[in-house]
């Protein structure tokens, strides 16, 4: 009897044990998957929060390249493009011709605010951007993920401004000497407003009618400015040149350069501020700036020897001025391909400007007779037009795949690789380039001659800019005491 009741206490007691062990089974389990997702929320979490910590220092890392690179495209104006054309001019027109380049800092600034960065980056048509920017509406911290996503909008809007007002300010070489001051201003506050922001917009905004980014109709590849800022200049300058015809003397007279030395620091600081230029406009700090800084150094290095051989070879000897001018030409040649070209294409691109530059300064200009005071059209108009044709030649996927196929793949870039309509994209860019260039600035000088008056008296041209339309001198000789 015993062992009976044993027994059943035992099984009971087991009975007991395992009910227990399945009614605790489903908590345990329970317990274990909320511990799991909870751990997995936390994990989920600390990984956003991580992601989020990566994206603000790539944003804090960008903003801060662009910021660096907006001073450096500014220093290009002044005082990089000042001492360059300020040392080729006589020394009673230096102040004239610096004062021009120092007055579109701060005239194309505040258009810009009002209007100028509306007209080129705000929605639109394909042709010009709407007023929905204007007074700088809607730009602040917040990025534009259609031009640059990992900056702010307000960035992106300081760095074009910087190409804004370097544009005008190469045109001013071509009438060194000539034009009065507030002619200038008129004529450079007209010719942003419908020369240089359609042109911008067309290339760069939104809708653009050449844009290569965002669906344009003819897909021009212009990095950083070569038909925006180099063909619309050049072309631009050689319009003036003609209109205003020859400076008193010209060409029966030497009028050389008083001072090559300022020139070739201004056209060292060039140098130096157009990684900015062209590094900048891959609007990051990743690998395509450093391409496009790579092509920009070796493009100008090749166009200086490029110029300096032929120069030698004509004259006997190579100059400083004709190694900076090569320099100059190298450097406007890859502005258009410098974030689509190898290094290799890079020299090559630059030797042929450098060559086919000289030979449109020395003997183009020669042949036809226009006084392009300071060869800004020989330099930028023909720099800038075999710059944007040969990036249709040489871009390629490796360096910026900018074109993809149906399947999302890298698709042929230049004509190297096969794209051989990309040569006749860049040539209808080319062609927009010229004609706006052309009827806008022809018209424009029309206006501004008939309200103002476009081009400074005998006497006053004799007698320099410098006093004349700013009652001050570059420079005061004083005798020495006996």
């Amino acid at each position: 009897m015993r062992r009976a009741c044993v027994k059943a206490v035992l099984v009971l007691l087991i009975l007991g044990t395992a009910a227990s062990a399945f009614a605790v089974a489903p908590i345990l389990r329970a317990a274990r998957t909320s511990t799991v997702l909870a751990a997995a929320e936390v994990s989920a979490d600390r990984i956003a929060k991580l992601e989020q910590q990566v994206a603000d220092a790539k944003g804090s890392a960008d903003n801060a390249w662009m910021l660096m690179c907006a001073a450096l495209v500014l220093m290009m104006t002044g005082p990089g493009l000042a001492l360059f054309y300020g040392g080729l001019v006589r020394k009673k027109n230096v102040l004239g011709t610096m004062m021009q380049s120092f007055a579109m800092m701060a005239i194309v600034t505040v258009l810009w605010a009002i209007v100028g960065y509306s007209l080129a980056f705000a929605p639109g048509s394909s042709f010009i951007g709407n007023l929905s920017r204007a007074f700088l509406h809607g730009v602040g911290a917040q990025p534009d993920a259609d031009y640059a996503a990992t900056i702010p909008q307000q960035t992106f809007m300081i760095y074009q401004l910087m190409f804004a007002i370097i544009t005008p300010a190469l045109i001013t070489g071509a009438f060194a000497e000539r034009m009065k001051f507030n002619a200038m201003a008129l004529f450079m506050v007209l010719w942003s407003l419908f020369v240089y922001c359609p042109m911008a917009h067309m290339v760069w905004g939104k809708g653009g009618f050449l844009n290569a980014a965002l669906g344009g109709r003819f897909p021009t590849l212009d990095f950083a400015g070569g038909t925006v800022v180099h063909i619309t200049s050049g072309v631009s300058a050689l319009v003036c040149a003609a209109y205003l015809g020859r400076r008193l003397g010209y060409p029966k007279e030497m009028l050389p350069p008083h001072s090559v030395v300022l020139s070739f620091i201004g056209a060292c600081l060039l140098w130096v501020g157009w990684f900015g230029f062209n590094a900048g406009s891959a609007l990051g700090s990743g690998s395509l700036a450093t391409s496009a800084f790579v092509a920009t150094h070796f493009a100008a290095a090749a166009a200086a020897l490029g110029w300096g051989a032929a120069e030698w070879i004509r004259n006997g000897k190579p100059s400083a001025l004709g190694a900076i001018s090569g320099a100059v030409a190298g450097l406007v040649a890859i502005t258009p391909a410098a974030g689509f070209v190898t290094p290799m294409s890079a020299l090559v691109i630059g030797l042929i400007a450098g060559v086919v530059c000289y030979a449109m300064v020395a003997k183009v200009k020669t042949i036809f007779g226009y006084d392009d005071s300071l060869d800004a059209f020989g330099v930028h108009g023909a720099g800038g037009t075999i710059g944007a044709i040969l990036t249709g030649i040489f871009a390629s996927r490796l360096v910026n795949p900018v074109f993809h196929d149906a399947q999302g793949n890298a698709a042929a870039v230049g004509l190297i690789e096969g794209n051989w309509r990309q040569v006749g994209n860049q040539l209808v860019g080319v062609a927009i380039a010229w004609t706006i260039a052309l009827v806008g600035t022809l018209a424009i000088l029309k206006v501004v001659d008939l309200i103002v008056g476009l081009r400074v008296s005998a006497e006053d041209e004799a007698q320099g800019l410098d006093l004349t339309q700013h009652g001050e001198e570059g420079y005061y000789w004083e005798a020495s005491a006996p």
